[in-house]
């Protein structure tokens, strides 16, 4: 099963998610601020990091997704917003982070995971090959 990393600060809408990702298969280990989410990525290894952009402060899910970044084993990133408004990030400021997933489309959220992991898959994959040969 794929590990899954949420972070958000709403424990609501924590607990939602991750039975909605826990039903489509997935491990999902959740935190509640950017500190707890880098600890996590230190101490485990994850597919996918699903962050909420507004945690502790107005842009610690970026500090989230950058740390998240130099992580040796390279998981998936995204954005994820309970609802559309000004929270997520659009213009030139999204290009960094260009998925931004809306939780209220639940099918889309589940298929939009499950590409990102599949990318994530083919990268290294095709990385492991480049190194072998």
């Amino acid at each position: 099963m794929a590990r899954v990393l949420l972070v958000d600060d709403d424990p609501a809408t924590r607990l939602a998610l991750k039975r909605v990702l826990r039903a489509g298969g997935y491990t999902v280990d959740t935190a509640a601020s950017a500190s707890e989410a880098v600890e996590k990525l230190e101490e485990s290894e994850y597919e996918l990091v699903l962050t909420d952009l507004r945690l502790e402060s107005p842009e610690a899910g970026y500090r989230v997704l950058a740390h998240a970044r130099i992580v040796d084993y390279m998981p998936a990133t995204a954005l994820i917003t309970t609802y559309r408004d000004e929270r997520a990030p659009v213009g030139p400021e999204s290009a960094d982070h260009p998925l931004v997933i809306a939780s209220e489309d639940l099918p889309e959220l589940l298929s939009k995971v499950a590409d990102l992991i599949a990318e994530r898959v083919t990268r290294r994959v095709a990385r492991a090959l480049r190194h072998a040969g």
